[in-house]
């Protein structure tokens, strides 16, 4: 499954992604706000992560700008089934953090969840992580007003996260920034 946005990519990691794909995630600012789970920081574990099969309405991918010199990770981003809830979560390599990266790919991946059959997706923000919030609201996810445990890898421990949730009845994602604005 790949998805095409105005800047951006998203595909399935590839073999010869994993060198790259190490390099970025094992970012520790990356790591200590993954909400879902730590991502593999090895060659070998990267090369298993990208074999495992993958439930077909739980995509995971990762982001590459579209560039004239050719390909550049930007992060990754993904659907995963947490307890009862689809939730979403991604992450965006440090050269490419403030460009607008993380809504562009939440918006498409809101866009192909619909496609696939979900209803409602939640994801997670953590209370040192405000720019998530942004991106979420952003996207048409709400404050749920409450929180989980959430463990964080790169922490070692559980952290408070606060739930953000996305009906996609509604379609929130498909307005751009000023449209949503208007609306509010």
């Amino acid at each position: 499954m790949f998805v095409r946005t105005e800047r951006l990519f998203l595909r399935p990691g590839w073999p010869e992604d994993v060198d790259d794909l190490v390099d970025a995630i094992s970012d520790e600012a990356v790591q200590r706000h993954l909400g879902v789970g730590e991502l593999p920081r090895s060659s070998r574990a990267m090369r298993d992560y990208l074999s495992e099969p993958r439930d077909p309405r739980l995509p995971h991918f990762f982001m590459y700008l579209r560039s004239p010199g050719g390909p550049q990770l930007v992060g990754g981003i993904g659907l995963e089934r947490i307890e009862e809830d689809v939730e979403l979560g991604y992450w965006i390599a440090r050269p490419h953090r403030g460009r607008g990266f993380a809504r562009e790919a939440v918006r498409a991946v809101l866009a192909q969840a619909t496609t696939l059959g979900h209803r409602r997706v939640v994801a997670s923000q953590f209370d040192d992580n405000p720019a998530t919030r942004g991106v979420l609201e952003d996207a048409g996810f709400a404050d749920s007003g409450t929180e989980r445990e959430r463990f964080s890898h790169g922490r070692g421990k559980p952290v408070r996260a606060r739930i953000y949730v996305a009906e996609l009845s509604e379609q929130p994602f498909l307005r751009t920034p000023a449209q949503a604005a208007l609306s509010a």
